[in-house]
């Protein structure tokens, strides 16, 4: 089970049984908003509502990676797109992108021209 706090730390919880241990992770120093896994759970997507997207993956126990950092606009949400090779976020301000999750190049972007809320 992963969660983060508002304090911006992914913590794992490992259960067994009755029995759990909880591990620190990440400590990335901005409060996570979201987690997503992608569709093959190798990678964990964590959106920060600073305008910050980090990548982090389990199998390898590392820090978190931060994949692109848009001090401009404040995240919404972000999600996976098909395949692991993109991602795509939405601003509260109405822009739609999308990612290349390798190393966060921008390939295209949409302006709603709309405030959006979840």
């Amino acid at each position: 089970l992963y969660f983060s706090a508002q304090e911006g730390i992914l913590f794992f919880y490992q259960i067994k049984g009755l029995q759990y241990e909880m591990k620190i992770y990440a400590d990335i120093l901005q409060p996570i908003s979201s987690l997503i896994f992608s569709p093959d759970y190798t990678v964990l997507l964590l959106v920060t509502d600073q305008g910050t997207l980090y990548t982090y993956k389990p199998a390898h126990s590392g820090e978190a990676v931060k994949l692109l950092d848009t001090c401009r606009s404040c995240f919404l949400a972000a999600d996976f797109l098909p395949g692991n090779k993109y991602c795509v976020s939405v601003t509260i301000s109405g822009e739609v992108q999308v990612w290349l999750l390798k190393d966060g190049t921008g390939l295209s972007k949409l302006n709603l021209n709309v405030q959006v809320h979840v």
